[in-house]
């Protein structure tokens, strides 16, 4: 098949981008309203939201309240959670959850037919609810896909790229997408929202999907969006280390410490202790910076689960120990061995309590948006949370909101440049390097000359991928996936500049950002860090970002 040498032109009333909890709740709650669900994944598995062990924190426990659980998240944020958006969260949670429950989805309960809680690092109580114990986001995303295929006002577009978004006077006219079977689209619509989850991939060790390339936040960026507190990125401490190639690393779930299991050294001694009160139930910021310590010394970290499984309680964990068995390690008889690795995004998009952004027509939920709720470390199981208040709360809003300006009203964007396949860019190289590049320098422990470092290899990056372009479309079907990779490239080198400019600019530590250089938490620091592009011309080696703060 040839693409086409012009851009097709479609209508659509509402657009949402993304297959995660957010997106596919925020298509559910639009109904009956007619919506086009965009993902670029191979059906609706896709994804974050599918991979999370974790499940869903919400105080429904006895002796539980939500400013209970406002006060870990506030605890958790290191002094930037908003204290009245996390007590709304928490108590909006508890009629979130209740919806899912009539919805049919099947959350493990004890043997009173109550849900079952667990307590995870940096909860005072029990209150996440799993569903098939470490299987909860494939629970929650399989009966989240079945009601969408069962909604006739959902359209369903999956391996569709979105490329950019379409923005003119601050009013959001639609998008551009590449797809294999009709090549480019102009997809008309004035409103869009975007649920296209994390950044995860521009770090080489990470529990994220490949697909994490954090699309959504660099459309938004270019189209310029405010963004915010960039700099945040949370590091899960256990990772199973079984891999170096590059590739997603299975994660052994914070739920799993809840339940007893203990991190030792490799001499056998559990080392949390000595960290921190809470030892092995410490925030992740904390238990991940001690790992990192002992583990870019040469030292090897284990995370032992015979106490778990002594207990009988190794059925709530299906899901790391088939990981275990998988790599050819038995957790019954050895501690397995762990790494921190690139977990979840706690800035992103800018949005208000309703999840608007600062362009009319555009609003974003999930991880590719920050709310100031999670602040600068995000309390466990609470990402899920906040991705089903907000898509529900932008789904209420988006209904609400009159279309000011025609869609398509300034007419069709031109074409997007084309990759040729050039000798001289290998794409999979460049992806390499900035996963390698980001892991070594702008990982856990950071300092002022690593972030410089990196911000000029990925200048050179970005410049080598800009020869790529050619003015010609591709002339056969055979380049849709290299056009692809490049697209996804194009995203990776942009959010790595954001993220990196934002870990530069702030000159303190504070939560999951550690700052060699700068040890300690600073006053001055105590507030949000917003960032726009202020130009971003191709070929442009001057600095492109605007860094303001709040």
């Amino acid at each position: 098949m040839q693409y086409r040498e012009n851009m097709a032109v479609q209508t659509d009333n509402i657009i949402v981008v993304g297959s995660g909890v957010a997106g596919l709740v925020c298509a559910l709650a639009l109904a009956p309203r007619r919506v086009t669900l965009i993902t670029k994944t191979n059906g609706l598995a896709g994804g974050s939201s599918v991979l999370a062990k974790g499940g869903i924190a919400v105080a429904v426990g006895a002796d539980d309240s939500p400013s209970n659980h406002a006060r870990d998240t506030l605890q958790a944020g290191a002094g930037l959670s908003d204290p009245e958006k996390a007590l709304e969260l928490a108590e909006d949670g508890i009629e979130s959850l209740r919806l899912l429950v009539e919805k049919g989805v099947p959350f493990d309960r004890a043997l009173d037919g109550t849900l079952e809680l667990a307590r995870e690092a940096a909860h005072t109580r029990p209150r996440v609810v799993h569903a098939g114990g470490d299987s909860t986001g494939e629970v929650l995303i399989s009966s989240l896909a079945r009601m969408v295929f069962a909604t006739p006002s959902i359209q369903v577009l999956d391996n569709t790229f979105v490329y950019d978004l379409a923005v003119n006077d601050g009013q959001v006219e639609g998008l551009i997408t590449l797809d294999p079977d009709n090549g480019w689209i102009f997809r008309q619509s004035s409103r869009v929202v975007l649920a296209t989850g994390g950044i995860g991939t521009i770090w080489w060790q990470t529990t994220n999907p490949i697909e994490s390339t954090g699309d959504g936040l660099a459309m938004a960026a270019r189209a310029g969006a405010k963004l915010a507190d960039l700099e945040f990125m949370q590091f899960h401490p256990t990772a199973l280390a079984v891999t170096g190639d590059g590739a997603r690393l299975p994660l052994l779930t914070e739920a799993l410490r809840g339940a007893g299991a203990v991190l030792l050294d490799q001499s056998g001694q559990r080392f949390m202790i000595a960290e921190h009160d809470d030892a092995d139930l410490a925030p992740r910021d904390v238990v991940a910076r001690a790992i990192q310590h002992r583990t870019s010394s040469g030292q090897a970290v284990y995370l032992d689960l015979r106490p778990v499984i002594d207990s009988g309680q190794a059925t709530l964990f299906p899901r790391a120990l088939e990981a275990a068995r998988k790599a050819g390690l038995d957790p019954a008889s050895q501690p397995l061995p762990v790494t921190p690795a690139a977990h979840y995004h706690m800035g992103g998009v800018q949005v208000d309590r309703n999840g608007r952004t600062s362009i009319n027509g555009l609003w974003a939920c999930g991880e590719v948006a920050t709310t100031g709720i999670h602040g600068a470390n995000r309390l466990a199981s609470n990402s899920l949370l906040e991705g089903l208040v907000y898509a529900q709360r932008v789904a209420k809003d988006v209904c609400s909101q009159s279309v000011r300006k025609r869609a398509g009203a300034h007419g069709k964007p031109d074409l997007p440049p084309i990759i040729s396949i050039l000798a001289s860019v290998d794409l999979n190289s460049m992806l390499d390097t900035v996963r390698q590049s980001m892991s070594e320098f702008v990982g856990i422990l950071r300092s002022a000359n690593g972030l410089e470092s990196v911000l000029s290899v990925l200048v050179d990056l970005d410049l080598q991928r800009q020869k790529a372009n050619s003015p010609l479309p591709p002339t056969d079907f055979a380049m849709h996936g290299a056009l692809l990779r490049y697209c996804e490239v194009r995203n990776v080198v942009l959010v790595a500049r954001l993220v990196t400019q934002a870990a530069l600019q702030r000159e303190e530590s504070r939560g999951a950002h550690f700052r060699d250089d700068f040890p300690n938490t600073r006053s001055t620091w105590e507030r949000h860090q917003e960032m726009t592009i202020n130009c971003l011309d191709e070929g442009d080696r001057a600095e492109v970002f605007r860094v303001a703060a709040s």
